[in-house]
């Protein structure tokens, strides 16, 4: 059985770990190689090299983990109760 809040706290702090390593990516490679866009289309209010859209990007793929642990775990334990000792 998986915990519901380590899960999400993992989750979620993998996210803002990650989107921080694409923008330091996008510091430190050339604009053709940016995927500035796709961080502008996928987190709401984004906007690249400002310091409200750092924080607020960094928040927003924070709970966007948080979010996938919070559905994921209750799934996850529903079905290993039910098929998790079923032989196969």
């Amino acid at each position: 059985m998986l915990n519901t809040k380590l899960v999400s706290w993992a989750l979620g702090l993998s996210g803002a770990v990650m989107f921080t390593t694409c923008v330091v990516y996008g510091l430190v490679t050339p604009q053709s190689l940016h995927m500035h866009e796709f961080l502008e289309q996928l987190l709401p209010a984004f906007k690249w090299l400002t310091w409200w859209g750092f924080l607020l990007g960094l928040v927003e793929s924070f709970l966007y983990g948080v979010y996938a642990g919070l559905v994921y775990v209750p799934i996850y334990n529903f079905l290993q109760r039910r098929w998790g000792n079923a032989q196969s």
